[in-house]
């Protein structure tokens, strides 16, 4: 995992629009929305304001990519006093579908984990849309706790958190720890 560059960019819009191809195959709905805004997204990449850090795989591509934020979500957080607990907010995690047998998704969540433990912070946060199927895996597979639902503008979102705690198989992966 390394800080996402404006050189990355091309790439970055590329893997959205793999993922929104993958979602459109599958049947999930929010593809059309991903497709569409590959660019405006990928231009996070390398901006100061938005926090992207980039999976690189072992040739240099980019294999995933997601925001780590010092605050959660005063959506998905309403309470003053939960939302000033020392957390990252892991947002806008997207990888390219053709790593799914790597797991891309849990090695950043993973990475996420340790980060946040080694940066003294106590929670992981993150947030999803009306996407049962993903939360249930965030929960089954991933190990995150649902925290609440919010309904905002008639749709349902999802809190997730856990605990950062440090993640020493990460290495054994080929993942280098900062």
């Amino acid at each position: 995992m390394r800080p996402a560059t404006a050189d990355d960019r091309p790439a970055v819009a590329a893997l959205i629009r793999a993922r929104a191809v993958w979602m459109r195959e599958r049947g999930l709905g929010g593809w059309q929305g991903w497709h569409e805004g590959a660019a405006d997204l990928a231009e996070q990449a390398g901006d100061e304001a938005f926090p992207v850090w980039a999976l690189i795989d072992l040739e240099g591509r980019v294999a995933g990519v997601s925001s780590l934020f010092e605050q959660a979500s005063p959506l998905l957080w309403p309470d003053d006093a939960e939302r000033a607990e020392a957390c990252i907010f892991l947002a806008g995690t997207v990888t390219d579908p053709a790593y799914a047998g790597y797991r891309p998704g849990a090695l950043i969540a993973w990475w996420a984990l340790d980060r946040a433990f080694r940066l003294g912070r106590r929670w992981v946060r993150r947030g999803t849309g009306p996407y049962p199927g993903l939360v249930a895996y965030y929960r089954d597979v991933q190990g995150w706790q649902v925290v609440r639902t919010v309904e905002h503008q008639g749709v349902i979102a999802y809190a997730l958190e856990r605990r950062a705690e440090p993640q020493p198989h990460l290495p054994a992966l080929g993942m280098a720890l900062d």
